[in-house]
């Protein structure tokens, strides 16, 4: 499903999320941090995979990562846990030049804001052959450990980097962490894929839909040819 963009025009910063939203969830690249994430509270606090896993998802419902959670309750070196559960295997990625040509294209500040480390961001825009086309990565640690959706971590985020929201849109496959974008005013864009689809319903908060972002974008830029 695409729903295409309007006027674009007055767009100046384009902010993605990384996560399956630069790359296929297909990939199933986050599936493998998943498994780090569990094994990591598994050997942590001495608890099987089935509970560590029950807890995982509980830090990250409540808290927005996992990694919150373990810091509040278990006090973890946010550093060892992200090196950890990011010691993963980034070949699965392949290289997406169209995706590049179209990034590339966008006028203006191209940004990435994760909740993940900048160095796993690093490997994973190598792999996708995009390490070029960003200006800047917003991580965890920029944000001071504060995950999206938490507003902090967006108003951090912008103190950081400095841009204005109302000329901004955001691309994330979460829809919680829009509703903060859109609340400051960005232009907000669901990526979804079959990962997410039964948990990211759009609401009024996700102004625009897609399943395919290349070409989302490529219709924003009024490219109707192919990249």
């Amino acid at each position: 499903m695409i729903v295409k963009p309007s006027d674009l025009s007055h767009i100046d910063t384009w902010v993605f999320d990384l996560d399956n939203t630069l790359y296929p969830a297909s990939a199933h690249l986050f599936l493998q941090i998943d498994v780090r994430m569990k094994t990591f509270i598994s050997e942590l606090l001495g608890i099987d995979l089935v509970e560590a896993f029950k807890l995982q998802k509980i830090y990250y419902h409540e808290h927005g990562t996992t990694l919150r959670g373990l810091m509040i309750d278990h006090a973890v070196d946010p550093d060892a846990f992200l090196d950890y559960v990011h010691d993963i295997d980034h070949t699965v990625l392949d290289p997406d030049p169209d995706l590049g040509t179209i990034i590339q294209a966008l006028p203006g500040r191209k940004l990435i804001h994760t909740n993940g480390s900048e160095q796993h961001a690093k490997n994973v825009l190598n792999a996708l052959g995009l390490s070029n086309c960003f200006e800047a990565i917003f991580d965890i640690r920029a944000g001071s450990y504060i995950p999206k959706p938490d507003p902090n971590s967006y108003e951090r985020f912008l103190s950081s980097h400095a841009f204005e929201p109302t000329t901004a849109i955001m691309f994330e496959d979460s829809v919680k962490n829009l509703k903060p974008a859109a609340d400051l005013g960005m232009v907000t864009v669901l990526v979804q894929h079959e990962s997410n689809e039964a948990s990211a319903e759009p609401d009024e908060h996700c102004h625009y839909v897609t399943d395919d972002l290349t070409r989302w974008l490529r219709d924003g830029l009024g490219m109707n040819h192919p990249v």
